[in-house]
C-alpha cells in the first residue's frame, strides 16, 4: 500500500466518477484502474461499488476513506512542521476569506505581512460562509476569517475583532432624522435588503429580526454587500450593516447610518481545524492580523 494510492481512492470517493478524478490526479485514467484494483487485490476488498452511471463507496470503502484522510493529514503536518524548522520564513499560507470581510480586512494586513515574510507565499481562497467551513475543516485552508456563529463542531477558533451592527437606511427615510438609536421590533414591517444564503452576515441579520419577534421580509439578496448598501441608498429597503463596512459620509450611494438601541455586535474570527498543526507562517500571519486589526480598532475610536 502506498501513499499515493490513498490519494487515488479519496479523489474517486469524492468525485464518484473514474474519469473526473483521473483528470484531477493528472494521470490516465487506466492506470488509475489498474492501481484501484491492485489496491483492492492487495485488501481483498471491494472499496467501490462500480455501475454504468456511478462509483459508490462500499462500507469498506468509507472506513478505508476516513483513515486514509487521517493518514495523508498526519503527513501533511509532518512535511510542515519539518520545513518550519529547515526553513523558518519560507513556506505556502492558504488563507480563506469571506469577499465582505477580505475586501476591508486583508488590504490592512498583507502588505505588513509580505514585508516581514516576502518568501512566504499568501494564497487566497475565497467563498461564503458554509463553503468555507467546509474547506477549513478538510483542510482545504490553513486558516480562515470567518465570523460567528460557526456550524462545524470541528473548528477552532480565536476572535480577532469585534464590531458594532448599524441600520442603513435610505436619506428620504423617516428615520434618517431620528437622532435615537432604533428599536430593531419597529423595523418588523420595513423591506430588508440582505445577502444570499451561505454568507455569515446574512444568517445574523435573520437572527437579529427573530429575537425582535419576526422574520425579515427579505426583497432583495445580493452576494456584495456593496450592492446591498447600493439599493439601500437608493431607496429599495434597509439593511443591517457591520460598522467596518460602512461607507464615508458624502460617497456616493451612501445610505444613511443608524444605532440601534441593543447595540449588536459581530465578532470576526480565525478559524482552523482543531487539532491541525498550525506552520509558523500561519502563526505569524495571525499575530500580523491581530496587531493591525488592533492599531486599526484604534484609530476608528
Amino acid at each position: 500500500m502506498e501513499l499515493r494510492q490513498l490519494n487515488y481512492v479519496i479523489q474517486i470517493a469524492n468525485e464518484k466518477n473514474f474519469s473526473r478524478a483521473a483528470d484531477k490526479l493528472h494521470i490516465a485514467q487506466p492506470s488509475l484502474s489498474q492501481q484501484l484494483s491492485k489496491l483492492e487485490q492487495e485488501l481483498g476488498l471491494l472499496l467501490f461499488r462500480r455501475t454504468t452511471n456511478s462509483v459508490e463507496l462500499t462500507q469498506a470503502g468509507q472506513v478505508f476513506v476516513e483513515k486514509s484522510q487521517s493518514i495523508l493529514d498526519a503527513v501533511e503536518q509532518l512535511k510542515q512542521e519539518m520545513d518550519d524548522m529547515a526553513q523558518m520564513r519560507r513556506g505556502r499560507l492558504v488563507v480563506g476569506t469571506l469577499p465582505i470581510t477580505g475586501s476591508h480586512v486583508l488590504p490592512l494586513v498583507l502588505p505588513i505581512f509580505g514585508a516581514l515574510y516576502p518568501q512566504i507565499e499568501v494564497v487566497l481562497v475565497e467563498e461564503t460562509t458554509a463553503k468555507l467551513e467546509q474547506l477549513t475543516a478538510s483542510g482545504g485552508t490553513d486558516i480562515s476569517l470567518l465570523s460567528l456563529p460557526l456550524i462545524d463542531s470541528s473548528l477552532a477558533w480565536e476572535p480577532y475583532l469585534e464590531e458594532e451592527i448599524c441600520l442603513a437606511v435610505p436619506r428620504q427615510h423617516p428615520l434618517a432624522k431620528s437622532d435615537s438609536p432604533v428599536r430593531i421590533a419597529d423595523l418588523k414591517d420595513e423591506p430588508f435588503i440582505g445577502l444570499k444564503r451561505g454568507q455569515g452576515f446574512r444568517q445574523i441579520t435573520v437572527e437579529l429580526c427573530e429575537g425582535a419577534g419576526f422574520t425579515p421580509q427579505i426583497v432583495f439578496e445580493s452576494s456584495n454587500i456593496d450592492t446591498v448598501q447600493s439599493l439601500v441608498a437608493g431607496g429599495m429597503g434597509i439593511a443591517f450593516v457591520p460598522q467596518m463596512l460602512t461607507r464615508p459620509e458624502g460617497t456616493d450611494f451612501a445610505p444613511v447610518y443608524l444605532p440601534l438601541s441593543t447595540k449588536p455586535t459581530r465578532t470576526l474570527v480565525i478559524a482552523s481545524r482543531k487539532g491541525r498543526y498550525l506552520s509558523k507562517a500561519a502563526q505569524s500571519f495571525i499575530t500580523a492580523l491581530n496587531e493591525t486589526i488592533g492599531q486599526y480598532g484604534s484609530k476608528r475610536s
